[in-house]
């Protein structure tokens, strides 16, 4: 077959790329409600951003897992902090809305089967938007302003 007939590869996005925007869209997200927000910047990072909001005197670590559209968000039961924030970003379209999907760690740690079996699935753990949609994470920026436990 002659170069002419072969129809064109998609580009793959870059997963770092992905990443990143959703650190910074989650960090915007944080600035706009008033906490101080730190984007740590490398490759083998611990933990994605820092968040301290002054009204509480409490600081967050924050995990950002992030998607194109949506699908599941890798992430092993295993290798979950409960001391840690995680926020799921959907970063959808250009000229979409981006959404938010906000769990503490404890939560992730302590209840695994509230996000499905796919989440202890030892091969491709992950968890589906839709699960943490129906699980009421959409938008629960409130974890970020709770008084210390």
């Amino acid at each position: 077959m002659s170069e002419a007939n072969e129809s064109p590869k998609a580009k793959r996005v870059d997963g770092q790329v992905t990443g990143l925007a959703g650190e910074l869209f989650v960090a915007a997200e944080l600035l706009k409600r008033g906490l101080q927000t730190s984007v740590t910047f490398g490759n083998a990072k611990a933990i994605d951003l820092l968040a301290f909001n002054e009204e509480t005197g409490r600081t967050f670590t924050v995990q950002v897992k992030a998607l194109r559209k949506k699908n599941f968000f890798l992430i092993a039961h295993a290798k979950v902090k409960p001391q840690h924030v995680y926020v799921f970003v959907l970063l959808n379209k250009p000229d979409e809305a981006v959404e938010y999907f906000i769990v503490p760690g404890a939560i992730l740690a302590a209840e695994p089967e509230r996000f499905s079996k796919w989440f202890l699935d030892p091969k491709m753990p992950g968890i589906h938007p839709n699960v943490l949609q129906e699980q009421g994470f959409l938008n629960a920026w409130r974890v970020f302003h709770e008084p210390q436990p």
